[in-house]
């Protein structure tokens, strides 16, 4: 599979031994990017350029020419292609999700991700065989940190998300909590749905709409798949969103673009023990998110409003400071308390 760290290209690739490689997707030769499908299966990887042939190790095992030709030319004698393979990076995997960083002294993964966070983690991602449902992809004319701001930002989700309030998804006023991990470098907004209100007690938000109506309301039928929370939201620092939204779950990744744009990566899953109707149902709910989602295309426009905003005027301060000004863990959702921790984090590995 061809993706990113950040701006930087890389492929994964799983061996005949299934043992999991991450290398850059730059040939050891003269960098030429040698990967440029999405997705695929191959027995080895040649770069176009020069037909250097790497097997699914990233091991060196082809240099045409490599003697010469007719004696003249070829590499010095002292070429050694165990000396020029593929860079590795560091790679750590839980219950089917594959990590990878560029830094060789990354702390174990359970402890980088924190106990609370490990949980949140774990109850998705429980050891059952994932099955991937589908994939989206978009572009959205905003910096990275915006994605991050607004995944963290519970305040905006019953004003925004017309969807949301007028069918009943979600309120402001239902069981919620956010959680952080000690370095308020990952979070998670956590909401049970609570029961269906009167038309009364919302009509009075500017988000509600009574005349709001689906053509196909299995949309709305969710089944009770865990046993606690309906919806939860986890990001992990510095570039992953895992999202539980009823029944349907997905990954977002985030791939920088420069600081005015990003690439929002879905992979939308369930598991291989689903029978065909929570198939079905976790891609009819899968409408709710993706570039074209009915909740989260609010969310792409707002970004883009946002970017638009603080672009033109740098020299403004903007005000964060629902819920206080500290943060730690609430057991609601009237809080910025999660956006605060994150750049927290963001300026202590920035140096600022």
């Amino acid at each position: 599979k061809r993706t990113f760290i950040g701006d930087k290209p890389v492929v994964v690739i799983r061996n005949k031994d299934h043992d999991v490689t991450v290398v850059e997707n730059r040939c050891a030769h003269r960098g030429v990017q040698f990967c440029q499908k999405h997705l695929g299966h191959t027995a080895e990887f040649v770069c176009p350029y020069h037909q250097w042939t790497y097997d699914l190790d990233g091991n060196l095992i082809g240099v045409p020419f490599r003697r010469g030709v007719k004696r003249q030319g070829g590499m010095p004698a002292d070429f050694d292609p165990r000396n020029h393979g593929l860079r590795k990076l560091a790679v750590a995997r839980r219950n089917g999700v594959v990590f990878a960083s560029f830094a060789e002294d990354t702390e174990p993964l359970a402890d980088y991700l924190g106990e609370t966070m490990l949980g949140f983690f774990d109850r998705i991602f429980d050891g059952r065989e994932i099955e991937v449902l589908g994939y989206s992809r978009q572009l959205v004319p905003a910096n990275w940190k915006l994605m991050f701001e607004n995944i963290k930002d519970p305040y905006h989700a019953s004003l925004l998300h017309v969807f949301l309030v007028s069918f009943g998804l979600f309120r402001a006023d239902q069981p919620a909590m956010v959680k952080m991990d000690a370095t308020g470098r990952h979070g998670a907004l956590v909401s049970w749905k609570a029961p269906v209100a009167a038309a009364g007690e919302v009509a009075d938000m500017r988000s509600f709409r009574q005349d709001f109506t689906l053509a196909d309301a299995r949309l709305l039928d969710p089944v009770r798949e865990y046993p606690e929370f309906t919806v939860v939201m986890t990001t992990l620092w510095p570039n992953l969103i895992i999202q539980q939204q009823s029944n349907t779950l997905a990954m977002r990744q985030l791939v920088t673009r420069g600081p005015h744009e990003f690439e929002l990566a879905w992979t939308f899953f369930g598991y291989k023990t689903d029978d065909e109707a929570m198939r079905l149902r976790r891609l009819r709910q899968a409408n709710l998110m993706g570039p074209a989602g009915y909740v989260s295309i609010d969310d792409s426009e707002v970004m883009k409003f946002s970017q638009h905003g603080v672009k033109a005027y740098p020299e403004v301060n903007g005000v964060m400071e629902m819920g206080g000004r500290d943060w730690k863990d609430e057991p609601h959702m009237v809080t910025e308390g999660a956006i605060r921790s994150f750049y927290d984090y963001y300026r202590t590995v920035m140096g600022l």
